[in-house]
């Protein structure tokens, strides 16, 4: 570093040694061992950039490691600028610049959210040259940069040997992507559906359904066996289609050429449309000259035959609008209304397995209601599991036998038309679903996709196996306006005595726009909610807490309900009456969420003498209501239980049981 000149950044989450590197030794870059030294790109040449002028040549190479599968879905951004932006956010100081302090900030989507990653930016190399994936031009380290925040995302490079093209797609897009076959599977309803094969789910793909967003859409073609006519193509490797065009005959007719690029560098295809194949007579001679100036280094033509001779499957990427919008590749319309909410299947209480199975009906439920007729996506996407022991397939596309079966549950999703009102549950689970993903998969994400008319629709996700457990985001994307709530399960059971006496009281409160209705905790106005204090008592006899049901009615037709649930809080005995001293991060003993659109929730739990409060709220801010709070609560011999009104209390020291008693902040 020049006298002078200030230290640069060094990550130490992230150090310049083998912990980065590998993460068990067990793919073939663990060969590298010991010749790998750390350079910033300054050291590596002269003038050192982001992005080559000439953005064709900003495209991916890969090098030693295998993650075809992620460089694959890095073409994605150098054709959507916005995507780019949201993952490596423009304006950072670079080489050169007086700013420049040594790192780079990425973003990449994960389990519904965006998470930042830094790097500093020294690279591994072997003899002052990247051994791992760069852009074609030698001065440029975008694609060097994003392959090092990502093996960080994961935890190290070695854990970026064998991938998903899809599930890159998805973390750099925050979107959806799908596979589909190019083999013959027959159709889904002739599988037998207990079988989980992802192979079962995937559909065979008819390249004219993608036609509306044929130039929108990111495509990715893989082999999972050596096809027959490729020069040195071996398994498991995934290329990008660059494009496809329909082209006329000197005959007349018309035939679809598809341009594809290997992440190689070099062509891989010996077929009938290489530079002096046979194809091009088939084709005008001006025809023919501007398609083949249209290829760079590593891309190649083939036409729809031999595409679909020479690849297994097909991985579709949904078009994002710079807006934020998805866009259906089945139609090419926007899908501009969203949700999500997060769920988890616990051994015990909430992993009910498959519908094989009598304990289907435990699984976590959601409620999907649809305004008004539209087209309709919805997709079940897992959490990731990591082993610390597991062995990495030495391919650079796992092993859909067996490499997955280590990191992911075999998943579905099942869907129900139901009429709310009269919503028997174990009548309609009885019931074949209206649309499902009819088999358990091996992914980590399974999509449906529908023509919905308004309504209710039931939403059962589950695993195959009964109790394995995971955690999971449901997602669902539509034209017409949606909303998305989960469906109480019933509270686990306590063990309620049926001696003593109970009682009930009942208390109105109502929320209101801009004043009462703060919200969920997920923001700050969450306590401007109506807040009811009450105090459980101690007792010698009285060593198991006291027994307490508490039930949140809103007053609201079936058809206009809001998603309600709310919180229980221990709090000072002397600052009861406020809910000032309170903060979002503080944790309630007991929570009747998620929230959920029904009209009546409620929660039994099992609370120790203190003082508490109840937080009764609705999912998003300013949604008017009123509502109606019951507290049952056991009453044991000589134990007291207080429920106080704090805008009462001082003026009067009565309780009354039927006022509005709720504190402001």
């Amino acid at each position: 570093i020049p006298r002078g000149a200030k230290a640069l950044f060094e990550d130490l989450d992230f150090p310049s040694d083998d912990t980065s590197l590998f993460c068990d030794s067990s793919t073939p870059i663990a060969g590298l061992q010991g010749n790998i030294a750390w350079q910033r790109p300054q050291e590596i040449c002269q003038s050192p950039v982001l992005f080559p002028d000439d953005i064709t040549l900003g495209h991916a190479k890969q090098g030693l490691l295998g993650d075809c599968w992620f460089l694959c879905a890095c073409t994605v951004l150098i054709k959507n600028s916005h995507l780019l932006n949201k993952v490596l956010p423009p304006d950072q100081p670079q080489w050169g610049d007086s700013r420049y302090r040594g790192f780079f900030q990425f973003h990449f989507w994960q389990q519904g959210h965006w998470t930042e990653v830094t790097i500093d930016d020294r690279l591994p190399c072997i003899n002052s040259s990247l051994c791992f994936s760069r852009c074609h031009s030698p001065t440029a380290f975008w694609v060097a940069l994003l392959e090092k925040a990502y093996a960080k995302f994961h935890g190290s490079y070695e854990r970026l040997w064998a991938g998903q093209v899809s599930e890159a797609l998805v973390d750099l897009t925050g979107g959806l992507a799908e596979h589909w076959s190019l083999g013959d599977l027959g159709s889904e309803e002739e599988q037998r559906p207990e079988q989980d094969s992802d192979q079962v789910r995937r559909r065979g793909l008819d390249l004219n359904l993608l036609y509306p967003v044929k130039d929108d859409c990111a495509l990715s073609c893989s082999t999972q066996s050596r096809p027959g006519g490729a020069i040195e193509l071996g398994q498991y490797h995934a290329l990008t289609v660059m494009e496809w065009l329909d082209v006329k005959t000197v005959s007349g007719s018309k035939l679809k050429l598809i341009r594809i690029r290997n992440p190689w560098g070099r062509c891989c295809w010996g077929g009938a449309w290489i530079d002096s194949g046979a194809g091009w007579s088939s084709v005008k001679h001006v025809c023919a000259s501007d398609l083949q100036a249209r290829l760079a280094e590593g891309e190649f033509w083939l036409d729809e035959r031999e595409f679909m001779s020479l690849f297994d499957d097909v991985t579709v990427g949904y078009p994002i609008s710079e807006e934020g919008h998805l866009k259906s590749i089945y139609t090419g319309r926007l899908l501009k209304h969203s949700h999500q909410l997060a769920g988890q299947w616990l051994r015990g209480h909430s992993a009910g397995g498959s519908r094989n199975s009598s304990s289907y009906g435990t699984n976590p439920k959601f409620w999907l209601k649809v305004s008004e007729r539209g087209e309709v996506l919805v997709s079940l996407l897992q959490h990731r599991k990591w082993r610390k022991t597991e062995k990495y397939a030495q391919t650079p596309l796992e092993d859909n036998k067996n490499t997955k079966h280590q990191h992911y549950q075999a998943i579905a999703l099942h869907m129900w038309k139901v009429e709310k009102k009269r919503f028997n549950m174990s009548r309609m689970l009885n019931k074949p679903p209206c649309t499902s993903t009819h088999c358990h998969a091996y992914e980590r994400e399974v999509v449906l996709h529908g023509q919905l008319d308004s309504g209710y629709y039931l939403l059962i996700p589950s695993t195959y196996q009964p109790g394995a457990e995971a955690r999971f985001l449901i997602r669902a994307f539509s034209t017409s306006s949606i909303s998305l709530s989960a469906l109480k399960s019933p509270a686990p059971s306590l063990p309620l005595t049926t001696d003593g006496e109970w009682e009930t009281s009942y208390f109105r409160g109502s929320w209101v726009e801009g004043e009462t209705a703060g919200g969920s905790r997920n923001f700050l106005s969450h306590w401007q909610n109506p807040c009811f204090p009450f105090t459980v008592c101690e007792h010698p006899a009285v060593t198991s807490g006291v027994n307490v049901r508490i039930t949140l009615q809103q007053n609201r037709p079936d058809t206009d309900l809001h998603p309600i649930g709310f919180h229980i809080y221990k709090v000072s005995e002397i600052l009861k009456e406020s809910t000032s001293h309170l903060e979002m991060n503080e944790n309630p003993v007991a929570s009747c969420v998620p929230h959920c659109y029904m009209q009546d929730v409620s929660l039994v739990c099992s609370l120790l003498p203190g003082a508490y409060i109840v937080l009764p709220s609705t999912y998003e801010p300013d949604c008017s209501a009123n509502f109606t709070l019951s507290l049952a609560r056991r009453i044991h011999r000589l134990v007291i239980f207080l429920l106080e009104s704090c805008s009462q209390r001082y003026k009067t020291g009565n309780i009354s049981s039927f006022r509005l008693n709720h504190c402001h902040k």
